[in-house]
């Protein structure tokens, strides 16, 4: 039975942790074991979306929303005058075995303020997932965040009882950081970061000499960046999510819009919403970069600092680089298949498979997914006789795809069951 205190310490402290980004699927399978309780799932835990489109994910916790920093994007800032409460260890772990039992969550994502200091805190939040996995059997999915400036027994700790583990940048440039976070630095970040990459490791290692060895972290870990609350760059904000990737081997990072919640600071700048179409771009480019071979600096550079808000990251990587199209469907390489706007990574397959047999034409292209709209300026093949990038400069083919962008937009207007004009219904 939940208590009337702990449901009015969970609205406070779920309410606080809604503008954490930084979890999703839980990307780990593991069956049940005997005389416990839950499944950890590979294909995710269950989410649920709010109505600006962000990814919430079941019971999605604060230990404590009291924190001892003051940084200038946090809603939970010490400054702030909001309703500060905090779980016992205990508490929670019951909440969770509680919700699941109810089928109400399959999973955990636990955050906090910093309370005192981060290994304080770090010990609270260990004790909870260590209760749920030793003392309840709980054998669901966990993610849970670690603090900046935590000790490395606490985070070895903490990825042995976790499926995910995560540290958040926030803010992309140190300097930045200084600015609005005047208690962190990008070490204590990126210190338990190298941590977590480290017992990755470790633990994969040991596995193929001991195949019952402890698991670390076994989800893997990941990161949130703060977007539009700085000066930064697209550019330097993907050099710096492929660096993560390349040399930390991050799950994912995560791009979190600047959400105006303390307006009244003028370190901040003047949003009346959260920047959710970047977000949204960057996300692609973040896709080209884990999945179609992109390179960071392929996508932005010097001299394109900023993703194109307009048209999405590849189509305009093709309008920069027309001398490579078009590409022959039925002769390409894989590689550049992939960068050919409108082909995605399953239509490929498919191209790959029937060109053994015959030589492809649009009609069987539009049947394999391709989006040809797209897919038409950058491509050639038996019958396609539209004008390509070549033949038309990219100016003009980015004229059309906006033309048909806008078109699309307006079709897909839905119309009104009683217009308010229409003179029947007057």
């Amino acid at each position: 039975m939940i208590s009337e205190s702990s449901l009015e310490k969970l609205k406070i402290l779920a309410g606080a942790a809604k503008y954490d980004v930084s979890c999703a699927s839980s990307g780990t399978k593991r069956g049940n074991t005997q005389g416990g309780i839950g499944n950890a799932t590979a294909w995710g835990i269950c989410h649920s979306f709010a109505e600006d489109g962000r990814c919430i994910s079941l019971l999605k916790i604060m230990l404590s929303n009291y924190c001892i920093y003051d940084c200038a994007y946090c809603y939970n800032r010490k400054s702030n005058d909001i309703p500060r409460t905090s779980f016992t260890p205990d508490e929670i772990a019951n909440l969770t075995i509680e919700f699941y039992r109810r089928n109400y969550i399959e999973g955990l994502f636990l955050s906090s303020g910093v309370l005192r200091n981060p290994d304080h805190t770090m010990e609270q939040m260990v004790s909870v997932v260590k209760k749920l996995r030793t003392e309840q059997r709980y054998n669901g999915y966990i993610h849970m965040k670690t603090i900046p400036g935590a000790s490395q027994q606490l985070v070895t700790e903490a990825g042995r009882w976790a499926d995910r583990l995560s540290v958040n940048i926030e803010i992309p440039t140190e300097n930045n950081l200084k600015i609005l976070a005047p208690d962190k630095d990008f070490k204590s970040v990126l210190e338990p970061m190298k941590m977590i990459s480290t017992g990755i490791l470790e633990s994969k290692e040991e596995r193929k000499n001991h195949r019952n060895a402890p698991l670390f972290s076994p989800s893997g870990q990941s990161t949130q960046l703060i977007i539009g609350a700085t000066n930064d760059t697209d550019h330097t904000i993907l050099k710096l999510s492929s660096a993560l990737y390349t040399r930390r081997d991050l799950k994912r990072v995560y791009y979190s819009g600047y959400i105006p919640v303390n307006s009244y600071d003028n370190r901040l700048p003047a949003l009346s919403a959260p920047p959710l179409r970047r977000e949204h771009r960057l996300y692609q480019a973040d896709w080209l970069m884990r999945f179609y071979g992109f390179r960071s600096d392929e996508i932005v550079n010097t001299e394109n600092p900023n993703l194109d808000l307009d048209l999405d990251p590849k189509v305009n990587w093709a309008l920069r680089n027309p001398h490579l199209f078009p590409v022959d469907i039925n002769t390409a390489d894989p590689m550049m298949l992939l960068r050919v706007p409108g082909i995605g990574t399953h239509s490929i397959q498919l191209i790959l498979m029937a060109r053994k047999h015959q030589r492809l034409n649009s009609a069987h292209l539009k049947k394999m997914g391709v989006v040809m709209k797209r897919a038409q300026f950058f491509i050639t093949c038996n019958e396609l006789r539209s004008q390509n990038v070549q033949d038309l400069k990219p100016e003009i083919v980015r004229q059309l795809l906006l033309d048909k962008k806008s078109l699309g937009s307006d079709a897909s207007v839905q119309l009104k069951l009683f217009y308010p004009m229409t003179p029947a219904l007057r």
